[in-house]
C-alpha cells in the first residue's frame, strides 16, 4: 500500500480585532443612501459592536462628519480616533491614477447610550420633535 502526502496550506484565522473592525464599518456615500439612513445604521452598529467605523472618499467626507457629530451632539457617541489620509485611484474618464482624500472616524458607545436609546426615551424624544413641529 503506498501513502501519498499531499501538501497542506493553511489559511490565517483572522484576529478577532480585525474581524470585528470590518464588520462593524459603514463606508458612506453622497448619492447612495439619506443621510439619517447612516445615522440610524451607525446606532445599530454601535448597539451591536459597541462602536463604529465611518469611512468616506472625497465629497463624502463632509456626510461622515455630518454623522459623527449627530450622534455626538446628541449624546449617542463618544470619538475615538480620526483618520486621514489619500488613496490613489483611478479615474474612470481618463484613466490615469488620481489621488482622493480618505476619512475614518471610530466611534464609541457613550455612557448614556443605552438609556438614551431605551423605547421610554425614544418615545419622548419623538413627542418633543413632534411638539416642536408643531409650534413652528
Amino acid at each position: 500500500m503506498t501513502t501519498i502526502a499531499a501538501p497542506v496550506t493553511a489559511t490565517p484565522t483572522p484576529t478577532p480585532a480585525n474581524d470585528s473592525h470590518k464588520k462593524n464599518r459603514i463606508q458612506v456615500s453622497n448619492t447612495k443612501k439619506p443621510l439619517f439612513f447612516y445615522v440610524n445604521l451607525a446606532k445599530r452598529y454601535i448597539q451591536q459592536h459597541n462602536e463604529v467605523e465611518l469611512s468616506a472618499l472625497g465629497m463624502a467626507i463632509a456626510t461622515v462628519v455630518t454623522i459623527a457629530e449627530i450622534l455626538k451632539n446628541n449624546g449617542l457617541a463618544t470619538e475615538k480616533k480620526v483618520l486621514t489620509s489619500t488613496v490613489g485611484m483611478k479615474d474612470e474618464n481618463k484613466g490615469r491614477l488620481v489621488q482622493k482624500a480618505k476619512i475614518e472616524i471610530v466611534l464609541g458607545k457613550s455612557e448614556k447610550f443605552d438609556n438614551l436609546m431605551s423605547p421610554t426615551a425614544a418615545a419622548a424624544a419623538t413627542e418633543s420633535e413632534a411638539a416642536t413641529d408643531d409650534k413652528k
